[in-house]
């Protein structure tokens, strides 16, 4: 048996669709931890309040999953905004996902940003900054998710806030480190046994392989497994099995 541990994360609430069709409860059996969509980039009061139900359901961790006020384009293209609105936008969010969660009796555990926002806080200290400040005004309990070896987590655990180092299962790694653009080919990893290996990788040897076959130093808390990837399900059914099978303990984030 091995001491190795881990949470799997995935974006969730971001489709009335998902949630309809069962995708979305079909992941949640095989995570540790939902980032439900707060109603920015995608999501709204049905989405938040369904996704944290079955959740509950499911006793997945619950945490708010911020973004760009951005839903033609899905939160994924940076937009230029003044560090007080970013502010404003993030607490707002993380407060309207924890006025829904609290009704039905659940707890927020950590907050992720979304797509560009997640990306520009690794790329300006001023946005990561800005997203922090949000946090300490919205519940400063919150644990933080972040890039594995990104500035921002240590910005973040300078302003009092505790951080979790976040990995991929289910992207392709650049060889300085980067998530190789999902504009280019391969940017995704689709094949489940791939992404498990990847998985696997991450948690027990703290590694993943580049994409010029490169081994990357990775030590992260928690692996992430996107909701809109391409066989998402399976692939989540891939990675936790395969943990389970080396023996990786799958717990959710806390700061408790």
């Amino acid at each position: 048996m091995s001491n190795f541990t881990t949470d799997i994360n995935s974006d969730l609430g971001e489709s009335e669709e998902s949630l309809a069709n069962g995708t979305d409860y079909e992941l949640m059996r095989y995570i540790t931890s939902a980032n439900v969509a707060c109603g920015a980039h995608a999501g709204g009061e049905h989405t938040m309040r369904e996704t944290v139900r079955i959740a509950k359901e499911l006793n997945v961790a619950v945490g708010a999953h911020p973004g760009y006020p951005d839903r033609a384009n899905f939160g994924r293209i940076e937009i230029s905004m003044a560090a007080a609105d970013i502010k404003a936008t993030v607490r707002d969010q993380i407060r309207a996902l924890a006025e829904i969660a609290g009704s039905l009796g659940v707890e927020l555990v950590h907050c992720k940003p979304h797509g560009a926002l997640y990306h520009a806080a690794n790329k300006s200290t001023e946005v990561a900054r800005a997203i922090g400040r949000a946090v300490l005004e919205s519940d400063e309990q919150l644990v933080m998710v972040g890039q594995a070896g990104s500035s921002t987590l240590t910005l973040w655990k300078s302003m009092g806030l505790t951080c979790a180092a976040e990995a991929f299962a289910d992207r392709a790694y650049e060889p300085d480190g980067v998530l190789r653009k999902r504009t280019l080919p391969g940017a995704l990893r689709e094949d489940p046994s791939i992404a498990q290996q990847q998985a696997l990788d991450i948690a027990t040897r703290h590694v993943a392989v580049a994409t010029d076959g490169s081994e990357l130093k990775i030590m992260a808390e928690t692996i992430c497994i996107h909701s809109d990837t391409p066989g998402s399900v399976a692939i989540a059914r891939a990675v936790n099995q395969a943990l389970h099978r080396a023996g990786v303990q799958l717990r959710p984030l806390s700061a408790k």
